[in-house]
């Protein structure tokens, strides 16, 4: 499990489960600690993502926000590790 903070109001908990024909990472969006919205992505083989959980992450912030304040989550995205 990884807590990805993006703000003092937003924070993306995500969690890898195993399944029949591999994995998939979840993600949820959380706000003032109360969850808002989930999502999954499911893979077959290992993913090449610069850290683990950035493409839920990067999911996640795109079917939520929109305009600036997407912007501004995904740069917080971009400088994490």
């Amino acid at each position: 499990m990884r807590i990805i903070n993006l703000d003092n109001q937003y924070s993306i908990v995500c969690n890898t489960k195993n399944t029949r024909n591999g994995f998939k990472h979840v993600g949820t969006l959380h706000s003032n600690g109360f969850s808002v919205s989930s999502t999954k992505i499911c893979y077959l083989n290992r993913t090449w993502e610069r850290f683990t959980y950035e493409s839920i992450a990067v999911k996640m912030i795109s079917e939520h926000f929109e305009g600036a304040e997407k912007e501004k989550y995904l740069d917080v995205i971009s400088k994490e590790n």
